[in-house]
């Protein structure tokens, strides 16, 4: 306990004479451990500004699209998207993009924009939310098996029922009416539906013709 009552002057000191007593080794670990330290905050701090770059990027862009400036916020989300790739920010760039897109019926470019969503994300969930739309743009361009396709490459999990409703809306436009009306109740069941009311009438409709 008496090590606590030494003065700084005194704590340096013992501090030294350790070290040449140890040796070089002892010198190069303290070193190394301060090297780590350094390299390590320097890296937080990185992180840190990089984020506050995409995230400022990021309101600009939704900015430039609330003032209908679709050119000025497409350009920004390119920007992003190639400045800061692998941040979470250039996934939602891309999904702003192509609502954006898909409301103008530029369904080829919506597509590919989804489709990079769904290969670079390293969100699970926002890959499957992307997923479902690529699904719903497929469907869009008459590409019915392949929307198809897309829903069945993959576990649902906790969007199964939403991929259930998809599902039912790809086989009515297939004329698979049973089909459909089995993956509209499936949606139901599974209670996690866009539009429950609708998918209601679809299956009321279905059971009843």
């Amino acid at each position: 306990m008496e090590e606590e009552y030494f003065s700084d002057r005194e704590q340096w000191e013992r501090v030294l004479k350790w070290l040449r007593e140890q040796g070089p080794w002892a010198l190069a670990a303290v070193a190394v451990v301060a090297a780590g330290y350094a390299g390590w905050h320097y890296l937080q701090s990185r992180q840190e500004q990089h984020y506050v770059s995409a995230a400022s990027r990021y309101e600009a862009l939704v900015e430039a699209f609330g003032s209908s400036n679709f050119d000025g916020g497409t350009k920004l989300a390119d920007d992003l998207v190639r400045e800061f790739p692998s941040s979470g920010y250039a996934d939602q760039a891309n999904l702003a993009v192509a609502r954006y897109q898909v409301e103008h019926d530029e369904l080829d470019k919506a597509l590919a924009r989804l489709q990079q969503v769904v290969k670079s994300t390293k969100d699970p969930e926002l890959a499957l939310v992307a997923r479902l739309r690529v699904a719903r743009v497929q469907l869009a361009l008459g590409k019915a098996d392949d929307a198809l396709k897309t829903l069945d490459e993959v576990n649902p999990g906790a969007f199964a029922a939403r991929f259930a409703q998809a599902r039912g809306d790809i086989l009515m436009s297939k004329g698979d009416r049973d089909g459909a009306l089995k993956a509209y109740r499936a949606a139901r069941d599974g209670g996690d539906t866009v539009d429950s009311g609708l998918l209601d009438l679809k299956i009321d409709e279905l059971a009843h013709s």
